[in-house]
């Protein structure tokens, strides 16, 4: 069961990263998110082994409140069934009629309902079985361990179609050809003598009769799904087709179901091909584990495997769950979680994500995360539900197909009407009817944006950018300014070494960074780590210390070997009156590029400098560089003084700066440039981001990132690289451009489709639009719509 649920008390995003521990250690709960910014809890947990009041009771005791806030349960259902928008149209109504139903939204191509309720007031069963009532069948969720089941449905499905698309083929063609060719006297088509309709007329209207039954219960659907439709005024197809059939057209009949049930298929199975990326994610994941169980290695299933069981992995097999390496060395390849192609070095104590491949070494882990838990199912549930979500542009589509199948019933009665009164038959006017009826079904209008989404949010997870919604990923084409935090953002987080200088004629490069790291081997201080690493990295052997002295806010006193070092700032060179000479300027030039300058003295003597930065990520200034060119405002926001703050802003190409700011004021900072009417992107991976990421009209997080700073952000990029940035803008771009192709070649379809089949071309001498016809380009309608939108499956950034 998944709840949300509301806390009061929360101060900090620190508070949420504890309420998110004290839940998620419950037994019988298997996923627990919080979420500062809104202050909800989303905690999913088993109702036959944990109750509502256990989570409360915990939580209360961590010193915050929780309440129920059962308006905010959701649940995403397949439907089988739809055939075109006014279908999923009709499902939304109907269930957000409901009393205890806050919200429903049906996607069309996806197949699926998201729906928000109070179970206290309404049951979930109660809710399916209106559905059911109305003609179409809810199905079980399709977890991740489902994906085969899923999959196996589909495929089904489409197979169906295909076949009874041949069945109609095969009695709609003959029925066709008994049907024209006494009409069409020029050809002199055979036909028997016992089929002649001027001779046997009675022996003619059975044998079509017969043809044409086969073919009715080929399309059974549209008829069962159509008249239960006319209550819900969305009855095109099934109201064109039954007419022909009752005035005896048997082969306009006969040929429309087999034209929309080719539509159909080829609309199945470009549906499928929209859906590839969430499939290949879904099927990422080993089917079973080998784990180490009463000291024997035992092959499971990996549904069974439980948190805490030790797994092996030999070189070449696929993580089956998250976990953490108790033994081994090896180098893994995740590029199909982040889109980096470049495997990872893995050591003891180091985390693997299920679906990643251990490309070298044998390796032990520990199980930590299982089933929905791990990284891909989080990913897979968070793309399923970018792709089930719907974009404001879509909101517009769904009014207007809302009253267009009303308004275009009235038309062909209307049309039809007018003919009939102008001297034209009944038979005419009814084939103006049925063509304007079958030609204006808005299915192509409903998959114009859900397609284009589903197909743009796929490629985002390809290339390793999360989008998290619809609504995010049409924002994201307006964002004209984008604010990034600079540490771990712009730059790597990390403080490094970046210039040793030595006093001409003293010591060497090498001799004085032994001496530091040394000195600073048992200092905690980000600096002096950073000299220690640096030693490490160039495999220097470290000297003893002796005698070990800090100096607070100045640096630090050691003798090694017989040898009295100083290292630290300029006061501690002051404090002991040494002089630096023409050293003095290298330092403030170092200090001009964003960099902290080291003192070293041996025995009283200056021996040279070591320069120490948080350095920039080789990304950041291309990145830059690139949303320049795409006409965007870049800011940096920091917690740095000016002269820093302004050294790394140029090095990355950044011209506004905003220094020396709070942790806590960011968000307001990303609120003043809003105010300046620009349309903001926040970029940052801190827990003190998550505020300013929440603000923004775009939170984009770094996948190295902290759970708050992802939890909270609309975008998120699994490989930390900065150049998915703009990648991420040009990717809302193209699929934002796509639905406005879709839409308008939906709209200009029908705006053409309908005079057309109300005989404009007739009035002027030209031919009437016939019904077989108007089935045809209906389907091919559809069909060119999901084309275009899985031409985005070509997307590449470009420079």
């Amino acid at each position: 069961m998944q709840q949300t649920l509301r806390i009061t008390g929360m101060t900090c995003a620190a508070c949420a990263q504890r309420i998110e521990k004290v839940t998620g250690k419950l037994e019988g709960v298997s996923e627990s998110s919080v979420n500062f910014a809104t202050e909800k809890l989303t905690v999913n947990f088993d109702e036959k082994v944990i109750k509502y009041s256990d989570i409360q009771s915990a939580v209360s005791k961590a010193g915050y409140e929780l309440h129920v806030d059962q308006s905010e349960k959701q649940i995403t259902i397949p439907i089988e069934g739809m055939t075109c928008a006014s279908c999923a149209q009709k499902i939304e109504k109907t269930v957000s009629k409901l009393n205890g139903v806050n919200s429903a939204s049906v996607n069309l191509a996806t197949e699926k309902a998201t729906i928000n309720y109070d179970p206290t007031v309404i049951r979930l069963s109660q809710i399916k079985s209106e559905i059911i009532k109305i003609g179409y069948k809810p199905l079980e969720s399709m977890g991740v361990d489902k994906v085969d089941e899923d999959k196996i449905r589909k495929q089904k499905a489409i197979k169906v179609l295909w076949i009874k698309f041949i069945v109609s083929s095969v009695f709609s063609i003959p029925l066709f050809y008994l049907a024209m060719a006494p009409m069409i006297k020029w050809l002199s088509l055979p036909v028997p003598e016992f089929l002649d309709p001027m001779k046997y007329p009675l022996v003619f209207a059975y044998a079509q009769i017969v043809l044409v039954i086969p073919v009715l219960i080929a399309g059974n659907r549209f008829f069962v799904v159509g008249f239960k439709a006319i209550w819900h005024r969305s009855p095109l197809i099934s109201i064109g087709t039954f007419l022909a059939v009752e005035n005896m057209y048997f082969e306009t009949a006969g040929v429309i179901i087999s034209l929309i049930l080719l539509g159909k298929y080829l609309e199945s199975v470009s549906k499928g091909k929209t859906s590839e990326a969430i499939k290949k994610l879904m099927g990422l994941a080993p089917k079973t584990a080998l784990v180490i169980h009463n000291g024997e290695e035992v092959v499971i299933p990996v549904e069974e495997v439980e948190v805490g069981d030790v797994i092996i992995v030999k070189p070449g097999e696929k993580i089956p769950v998250d976990g953490q390496i108790t033994v081994g060395y090896t180098a893994i390849d995740e590029s199909m979680l982040t889109g980096e192609s470049m495997p990872v070095e893995k050591k003891v104590d180091d985390s693997v994500y299920a679906a990643s491949i251990n490309t070298n070494g044998l390796i032990h882990f520990r199980a930590t995360k299982v089933g929905a838990d791990t990284a891909l199912a989080q990913i897979i549930k968070l793309v399923e539900d970018a792709q089930g979500s719907k974009a404001p542009i879509a909101q517009m589509a769904d009014i207007v197909s809302g009253y267009f199948v009303p308004i275009v019933f009235v038309i062909a009665t209307l049309i039809a009407a007018i003919w009939l009164i102008s001297g034209q038959t009944v038979t005419f006017s009814l084939s103006i009817f049925i063509a304007i009826l079958v030609i204006a079904c808005p299915c192509a209008l409903g998959l114009a944006t859900p397609t284009a989404i589903m197909v743009g949010t796929g490629k985002g997870a390809e290339n390793g950018i999360l989008i998290k919604g619809g609504e995010a990923l049409e924002t994201a084409h307006k964002i004209n300014t984008i604010v990034f935090d600079k540490t771990g953002t712009l730059t790597e987080g990390k403080p490094a070494v970046t210039d040793i200088v030595p006093v001409k004629g003293y010591l060497s490069e090498t001799l004085i960074l032994q001496i530091a790291a040394s000195a600073e081997k048992g200092s905690e201080h980000p600096l002096g780590q950073a000299i220690v690493k640096e030693a490490q990295k160039e495999k220097l052997e470290f000297q003893n210390i002796d005698d070990f002295e800090a100096i607070p806010g100045h640096g630090i006193k050691v003798t090694t070997n017989g040898l009295t070092v100083l290292l630290g700032n300029k006061k501690l060179i002051n404090q002991f009156n040494i002089e630096l000479d023409d050293y003095e300027k290298i330092a403030d030039e170092l200090a001009d590029q964003g960099k902290t300058p080291m003192f070293i003295t041996v025995d009283g003597r200056f021996a040279g400098i070591i320069a120490v930065a948080d350095v920039v990520k080789p990304s950041s200034a291309k990145a830059i560089q690139k949303l320049n060119k795409m006409g965007i405002q870049t800011i940096m926001i920091t917690g740095d003084n000016k002269k820093t703050a302004a050294a790394i802003a140029k090095q990355v190409g950044i011209d506004r700066v905003l220094s020396e700011v709070l942790p806590q004021d960011k968000a307001s900072e990303v609120k003043k440039i809003q105010s300046e009417g620009r349309i903001v992107a926040m970029v940052g991976d801190g827990i003190n981001d998550a505020p300013a990421l929440a603000q923004a009209n775009i939170g984009i997080a770094i996948g190295s990132g902290t759970d708050v700073a992802i939890e909270s952000a609309d975008i998120v990029l699994m490989r930390s690289d900065l150049m998915d940035v703009p990648t991420a803008i040009q990717l809302s771009k193209s699929t934002i451009r796509n639905i406005k192709q879709n839409l308008f070649w939906a709209f200009a379809y029908n705006v053409l489709g309908i005079p057309l089949a109300a005989g404009a071309l007739y009035i002027f001498g030209g031919p009437v639009l016939n019904p077989v016809f108007a089935a045809a380009a209906m389907s091919l309608s559809s069909v060119s719509v999901l084309t275009n939108a899985l031409r985005l499956k070509s997307f590449k950034p470009y420079n």
